[in-house]
């Protein structure tokens, strides 16, 4: 029976989703705000169809774990330190100020100590990282002056969780923390710190062999347990410490950020990711408590207006003091003007450490998840009257169609092998970044001992071809030799991202015909140019000139093309095909002896030491 309660109410969770996310998508609500809403039709206080819904509460806050992982691993060195200024400049003002000002109102309007007061303060400046690049994300904002401002403030956020729970203990209105595995206080908050960094170490020197072994396996869903492995076990050790799980993720993320593997990851991660967010936000919408609302309607009011316009207040002086564009403060201000999903964790470690009693924890939840609920309807505002009002004069275009940030690469060379290694230096040594995706674990191994940056990934699939930048991306060199796998990748890049150029490399006269029908433009035969500079070079060899061999072997070239394009009618025929490759061979044959004949190829000896002489020139020039 508990089986079939348990069905029954996947049953529930997810026809409520396919129903109002779909509707409110539609009405330009969002899918956030679709979630939350479907929560509150289902959850105890609306038609009561699923009960008590704390259990499904931890399974979902999984979802928010999966996000930090994510978030963790686009965290490289690089990119952290181009945006230094505004996640350590404006992600700490943001946080210290709205702590601050939060903290002052507690004491001088609510009475509170002001060890629970700054708890409160601290658990209220963080806003939500699942509803925010939600939501900007679908509406692509998130690419824009003011989304990234946002999400370096979140990463901030992020990143302070880890001291936050180590203050907690610390402010304990009894003077006495609970224990935890025997220590408490300051010993806590060490422990936490070491145990957090050895965590961090760990993962960065073991991980990579344990995936290196995996992915020489070749078996594509061992790397998906693999993946969900990490995550899980990283979940799990920071549970054990009593900390969010999330937190775990997130440092097994930033463990990974510069690994080969770390596009694989994303891709397998994703979609696991996209579920359970989904789950968290019905979750939080199941949540809500009308009864405590009922009860309190006046001061949960009051609350909720009062944590978004001071946070908003803080914000929108950030945005003006760090020079933020016009229409884009009120995006960056408005976007953060909630509290964060940590926030309820922070709550209940709070209350499990004395710092807060029971009565304010069960507000403070409210307020949290009122806060959370109405930030899509903030955005929806923002994008209705805001944004038109401050539109740039050549704003026709889309607000996430500005340039990408520097660093996102222009091209993706799938295969680097020999051929993909000779392309890629090349364009490296002329200034252009690459993404380099290789299916071959040793020889991914191989290349990076050499000190050059690759990733592991199936290029066949299109959320491995997402996460590794081909929506920013201009061009995508293949250069597998294995037909059947180029035209697969070729397939999902035709039909996801349309406006990629494809430089695709071909075995042979077969596999390019194969390319030229998939609709690839630009295609490589990966033995022509060798095979034609072995033969100039013969040529030389046997008496012509320099240039006369390079003029025979560029004559040869063009006609080859010529001739490769006029049997592309006839390539599935073998009936004709040998036929007409005779006849145009002929005229290969025939071409090249007229040309051996012209009247002027005496002048190629000249080209050895200077340009021949121009009968037309003045004398003295």
């Amino acid at each position: 029976m508990e089986h079939s309660g348990f069905l029954i109410e996947a049953v529930i969770y997810l026809s409520a989703a396919v129903i109002a996310v779909p509707l409110a998508t539609r009405l330009g609500l969002g899918s956030v705000l679709g979630y939350l809403l479907a929560g509150v039709v289902i959850g105890p206080f609306g038609l009561s169809l699923v009960g008590d819904t704390s259990e499904e509460m931890h399974i979902a806050e999984f979802g928010v774990a999966l996000m930090l992982f994510l978030i963790g691993l686009e965290l490289q060195p690089r990119k952290l330190w181009q945006m230094r200024g505004a996640i350590l400049g404006t992600g700490s003002a943001q946080l210290l100020a709205t702590a601050a000002v939060i903290a002052a109102l507690a004491i001088l309007l609510f009475g509170q100590d002001w060890r629970s007061a700054t708890a409160v303060g601290m658990i209220l400046a963080l806003s939500s990282t699942a509803i925010v690049l939600q939501s900007l994300s679908e509406k692509k904002l998130l690419r824009t002056e003011g989304g990234r401002g946002a999400f370096a403030v979140l990463l901030f956020q992020d990143i302070a969780v880890i001291p936050i729970l180590a203050l907690l203990p610390l402010l304990a209105v009894s003077g006495v923390a609970t224990d935890h595995h025997g220590l408490s206080g300051w010993r806590y908050a060490m422990a936490l710190v070491g145990i957090m960094a050895a965590f961090a170490l760990g993962g960065r020197y073991l991980l990579g062999p344990v995936l290196r072994l995996i992915a020489g396996s070749q078996l594509r869903e061992m790397f998906t347990a693999i993946s969900l492995l990490i995550v899980v076990g990283s979940a799990a050790a920071m549970s054990w410490l009593d900390l969010s799980p999330a937190l775990g993720t997130f440092l097994a993320g930033v463990t990974l950020a510069e690994s080969e593997f770390r596009h694989e990851l994303e891709a397998d991660i994703e979609p696991f990711k996209g579920l359970l967010l989904g789950l968290f936000f019905i979750a939080v919408g199941a949540n809500v408590n009308f009864l405590l609302m009922a009860a309190y309607p006046m001061l949960l009011l009051v609350l909720v207006v009062m944590l978004v316009a001071v946070k908003f207040a803080v914000l929108y002086s950030l945005a003006r003091v760090t020079g933020m564009t016009r229409g884009e403060d009120w995006l960056f201000a408005l976007a953060l003007a909630q509290a964060g999903e940590f926030g309820f964790v922070l709550v209940s470690f709070a209350a499990q450490n004395n710092v807060i009693d029971s009565t304010s924890g069960n507000l403070l939840i409210a307020v949290i998840a009122l806060s959370m609920a109405i930030t899509p309807i903030l955005l929806l505002i923002y994008e209705q009257a805001i944004q038109p009002r401050h539109q740039r004069p050549d704003g026709d275009k889309e607000p996430g169609d500005e340039t990408p940030p520097q660093g996102d690469s222009p091209v993706i060379i799938i295969g680097y092998g020999r051929f993909g290694q000779i392309a890629g230096r090349l364009l490296n040594a002329c200034g252009f970044n690459t993404t380099l995706l290789e299916r071959n674990a040793s020889q991914l191994d191989l290349v990076r001992r050499y000190g050059i940056k690759a990733y592991y990934g199936d290029a066949s699939r299109s959320d491995l071809l997402r996460a590794a930048g081909a929506k920013n991306a201009r061009l995508v060199i293949l250069t597998l030799s294995d037909q059947a796998a180029s035209l697969e990748i070729v397939a999902q890049l035709r039909r996801h991202f349309p406006h990629l150029t494809i430089l695709a490399r071909a075995r042979n006269r077969m596999h390019q015909y194969a390319l030229m029908e998939a609709g690839v433009q630009y295609i490589f035969r990966e033995t022509v140019d060798s095979a034609i500079a072995i033969g100039e070079k013969a040529l030389e060899l046997l008496g012509l000139s320099k240039w006369q061999a390079r003029r025979a072997a560029r004559k040869f070239k063009q006609h080859d093309q010529q001739m490769l394009e006029s049997l592309f009618p006839y390539w599935r025929d073998e009936s004709r095909l040998p036929a007409r490759t005779r006849v145009y061979r002929e005229q290969l044959l025939q071409a090249l002896r007229e040309d051996r004949r012209d009247k002027d190829l005496h002048l190629d000896h000249y080209w050895d030491q200077s340009p021949p002489p121009d009968k037309d020139a003045e004398p003295g020039t």
